[in-house]
């Protein structure tokens, strides 16, 4: 269906491609090479991972900021931006993203991580994953 959110991507990507003269496909080359990985924690109620990240984004800012940081900055460095948009979404200092959200489906957390080589981005997701296994009583 053309809805809003079907739409805008394309019309963003029209507007940015003629403001830089380029064609779509020229967009491509501009961008940093980024990798992902993903997996996750299977035979984990949803509302156990729900309540353990409404926590940590009920606690004060700084709080939460040093209780991630504890926990996932051995893998990635200092956390430089938290966003809660789709569950927990850390940006870390070196650019390398852990990003963490309870299935809306199954009993599991979900893990995904992005940084600049498949070989690192599948590194921090398995080292993210033992973090939050015990993070989570798994």
């Amino acid at each position: 269906l053309p809805t809003r959110d079907a739409v805008l991507p394309i019309v963003a990507l029209l507007v940015l491609a003629r403001a830089k003269g380029l064609a779509v496909s020229g967009l491509l080359g501009e961008l940093p090479a980024r990798y992902t990985a993903s997996d996750r924690i299977q035979n984990i109620p949803t509302q156990v991972s729900q309540a353990r990240l409404a926590s940590l984004q009920e606690s004060p800012a700084e709080q939460c900021r040093l209780t991630v940081e504890s926990a996932f900055g051995p893998i990635c460095g200092a956390v430089s931006h938290i966003d809660w948009t789709d569950g927990l979404r850390i940006t870390h200092a070196g650019d390398e993203i852990i990003h963490l959200r309870p299935s809306g489906n199954a009993p599991e957390m979900r893990c995904y991580t992005e940084a600049a080589s498949v070989e690192r981005a599948t590194t921090i997701n398995a080292q993210a994953l033992a973090v939050l296994g015990g993070w989570l009583g798994a």
